[in-house]
């Protein structure tokens, strides 16, 4: 998922090993990241600024806060900012998970991870 793209046909032993390494520190960084992990808070707010959100790690909502404006607004609107509040929060959970990685395992892209990931559950190769 991360490093060079390999090669079915063409798999290395020093590939494989890399590829085992490369899991053990990843295994590693999950124990010893777990509470730096549970700390993360993403916030976010609504394009009026009338609505914040707070989310944790696996992006459950913590809180939503409204300013006073907020209370004119239609059901519809209102309901547009509380989600896009809490989709801002959530990006910014995922990219302070993102930076956590990034810092504990140079060269991972956890984005690129994920898209391979996804690639490969789907059944294709990226």
């Amino acid at each position: 998922m991360f490093g060079p793209q390999l090669d079915p046909a063409h798999i290395r032993d020093e590939d494989l090993d890399e590829a085992a390494q490369q899991g053990e520190r990843m295994l590693a960084w999950l124990e010893t990241a777990r509470e730096e992990l549970e700390q993360v808070t993403g916030a976010g707010e609504s394009p009026s600024g009338q609505v914040r959100a707070r989310v944790d790690a696996n992006g459950r909502v913590l809180d939503v806060a409204y300013g006073t404006r907020a209370l004119r607004m239609g059901s519809q609107e209102l309901a547009d900012e509380t989600l896009a509040a809490v989709r801002v929060a959530g990006a910014d959970a995922e990219r302070q998970i993102h930076d956590l990685m990034r810092e504990a395992m140079p060269g991972y892209d956890p984005v690129a991870a994920r898209a391979e990931l996804e690639g490969l559950l789907d059944g294709e190769p990226h």
